[in-house]
């Protein structure tokens, strides 16, 4: 069975850190970059971040620059998303996704984001 599966989230005060985590089953990710996305209560899903198949190039959301770190493991079919200087406006359930796609994300993150995990929820309170 397929699945991608996210972890770490949790409650956090404003200025702390988190580290998820994104662990495929039943398959491989080389080839696919992988994409974090985060939705807020009332709000529309925003891309966060993305990584190449290989690790090489990412892209990350302005809001997040310089505080998010995109990684990812292949031999452990598993990316993970730190998240340091949180405020609370990164309040939201963040879900990772892949997307068949080889290239460079230097620039841009692929648009065929296709399979999606559950979700976890991050709280930042101030």
């Amino acid at each position: 069975q397929l699945s991608l599966v996210e972890s770490g989230g949790g409650l956090v005060q404003a200025g702390g850190s988190l580290r998820l985590s994104c662990v495929a089953s039943g398959f491989r990710l080389d080839d696919f970059a992988i994409g974090w996305f985060r939705q807020a209560p009332g709000k529309e899903r925003e891309r966060v971040s993305c990584i190449s198949s290989s690790g090489v190039t990412t892209n990350y959301a302005s809001g997040v620059e310089g505080r998010f770190t995109v990684s990812r493991d292949n031999a452990k079919t598993t990316a993970y998303l730190e998240m340091n200087s949180l405020k609370p406006e990164d309040t939201a359930i963040y879900y990772c996704a892949t997307a068949f796609f080889h290239g460079s994300v230097r620039f841009n993150c692929p648009d065929n984001f296709g399979f999606w995990g559950q979700g976890t929820q991050v709280t930042v309170s101030s």
